[in-house]
């Protein structure tokens, strides 16, 4: 467990709602014995991910604009970009386990920031809550990491994502 726990369990405890969140996960939480791991490390057990839905991010880039020292190198965020889409998940993630994303996605240390996106689900569009790189953090400085982009790689194909999307990130882009 690292300083953080605390801090998420407190916010747990203060929602009263039994409501759910749409929240569109691109990255590497779609990699699940990587998460299971990280869900383990940070004691939260207790904490599924439901199940999801494959879904398009629309008018959205992958940017690899985040320096990370934990993964050796620069990581992806989401940019508007017209025309341009994102494959993802969709996950309805209850209220009371919202603070447990943020913290898996970096909001909790300020590496990210929330923002809403557009998906097209099953010929319709839907609004959810994605996480993207911190303006104040962005940065286009050093490599891509490697072993960011094998794990973004692991985590789409196991999702069941487009292949043409996983060629897309093979080939470095995403978008």
């Amino acid at each position: 467990m690292d300083a953080h726990y605390e801090q998420v369990m407190a916010a747990r405890a203060q929602v009263h709602s039994k409501g759910e969140r749409p929240y569109f996960a691109y990255s590497t939480i779609l990699d699940r014995p990587a998460f299971e791991e990280w869900r383990h490390q940070h004691g939260y057990d207790f904490f599924e991910l439901p199940a999801g839905q494959v879904v398009e991010g629309l008018d959205l880039s992958l940017e690899y604009d985040f320096p990370s020292r934990w993964w050796g190198g620069r990581v992806a965020g989401l940019v508007e970009k017209p025309g341009s889409s994102v494959f993802g998940v969709l996950f309805r993630i209850p209220e009371r386990d919202w603070p447990i994303i943020q913290h898996k996605e970096g909001w909790v240390t300020h590496m990210c920031v929330e923002r809403a996106v557009r998906l097209r689900v099953e010929g319709r569009d839907v609004e959810a809550t994605a996480f993207t790189t911190a303006p104040n953090r962005r940065s286009l400085d050093g490599p891509v990491s490697k072993r960011f982009v094998e794990a973004l790689l692991r985590g789409a194909e196991s999702a069941g994502l487009p292949g043409p999307w996983l060629a897309s990130l093979r080939a470095g882009g995403g978008g």
